[in-house]
């Protein structure tokens, strides 16, 4: 088995597709007006407008109501990538910050309110344990 996206439901897929393609720098792939993906190396980024939960089960999935998931993204400097997202980013969470398990990360919420985490490993074990996905 392998894990391949997270999916976001969204009632503005445009404001959330643009979003996240200014804050990865990677394009996004539309499917419908109804569906995009922003693929990364690592995993697929798909976001869906609500018009798509009756397709799965009426009413299963509520859209800027996630309490519980962090999405994310492995980055080269994510100082460097604060700077550049300051003044796009409304609502960061904190700064980036070396955390007891050795990655710097950065917190901040999308327009949904979804939590995202950029992080770079910085402890020589961090950084053997991200090696084989490291962003060359």
């Amino acid at each position: 088995m392998d894990f391949v996206s997270i999916r976001i439901i969204t009632d503005d897929i445009t404001r959330l597709v643009e979003f996240y393609e200014k804050a990865t720098g990677v394009t996004a792939t539309w499917s419908t007006e109804d569906f995009a993906e922003v693929a990364t190396p690592g995993a697929t980024l798909a976001i869906g407008s609500t018009r798509t939960v009756p397709m799965f089960a009426p009413g299963s999935a509520r859209p800027a109501d996630n309490h519980s998931v962090i999405l994310e993204f492995l980055v080269d400097d994510v100082d460097r990538v604060y700077e550049n997202l300051t003044g796009f980013v409304t609502d960061f969470v904190n700064e980036p910050t070396t955390m007891p398990w050795g990655n710097r990360a950065l917190l901040f919420r999308d327009p949904d309110g979804n939590l995202v985490n950029f992080f770079t490993p910085v402890t020589p074990a961090a950084i053997e344990k991200f090696a084989p996905r490291a962003r060359r």
